[in-house]
């Protein structure tokens, strides 16, 4: 089974067919190894419910290393991950009343190099997230999935680079 590959639209941007839930899982994966880990990231999930922000969170945490359970943060809002050296912040702001509400849930003291935020709904936390590295958008296409991903810090350029190098 080959590799979800990112074709270029741009200096900033691309694109990616993936055909179903392991083709997304995979993708999550690649998204991992294009960190190099050494500083913060932030990556914005977006699309609409069930377009397959969570399983792509799976796949990336897998790709990590990740054994046990892989939870959805729907209610807690934020997950974290210790990897070794890393740390990895899955938040879903789907159910999230205010932005103001990170504050008291103390992200600002979860964040530091080494991080990689992975932010399902973000549009509802505008305002009281860190600036975003990658945006990852992802919408439904017949059994598929079609993803955009935009670049938006020189961090961002270059996961996008190893993203389309496949």
């Amino acid at each position: 089974m080959s590799e979800p590959v990112l074709t270029r639209g741009g200096v900033d941007e691309g694109m990616v067919w993936l055909p179903d839930e392991t083709a997304t899982a995979r993708f999550g994966a690649r998204l991992w190894h294009a960190w190099e880990g050494e500083q913060q990231c932030v990556i914005l999930l977006e699309g609409d419910l069930g377009a397959g922000k969570t399983t792509l969170v799976r796949g990336l945490l897998r790709g990590a290393g990740v054994q046990g359970s892989v939870r959805s943060p729907t209610y807690t809002l934020i997950e974290p991950y210790a990897l070794g050296a890393w740390r990895v912040l899955h938040l879903d702001l789907y159910r999230l009343g205010d932005p103001g509400e990170l504050e008291f849930l103390g992200l600002r003291d979860e964040l530091g190099p080494a991080t990689l935020v992975l932010v399902e709904w973000p549009q509802r936390g505008r305002g009281a997230l860190p600036d975003e590295d990658l945006i990852v958008h992802l919408d439904h296409a017949g059994e598929g999935r079609s993803v955009g991903v935009s670049a938006r810090s020189p961090q961002g350029g270059t996961m996008l680079q190893v993203l389309a190098r496949g």
